[in-house]
């Protein structure tokens, strides 16, 4: 997997998204917690997983865009070399 390394995961892992944690239901028992109270804070965990989703993304695209660059940096500085030659 990529932006994995030393990390090992299992095939059926599958990292969890935010509507998956505004969705999650749990079970009431008779002293559990109050619904509103987990409700707020799964929306609050949903939050920064969005922005932490989103920050991912754009680093894989200036990544991208970087490696690109320098990739056709290196093209114009071989280019040069050889022509030099």
């Amino acid at each position: 997997m990529a932006g994995t390394a030393g990390v090992y995961r299992s095939w059926a892992y599958r990292p969890l998204r935010p509507w998956q944690v505004r969705s999650r239901t749990f079970t009431v028992r008779r002293r559990g917690l109050d619904p509103a109270e987990v409700a707020a804070f799964l929306d609050r965990v949903a939050d920064d997983l969005a922005a932490a989703h989103a920050a991912l993304a754009a680093s894989r695209q200036e990544t991208t865009q970087i490696r690109d660059a320098l990739r056709q940096w290196q093209s114009r500085q071989a280019s040069g070399v050889a022509r030099s030659a």
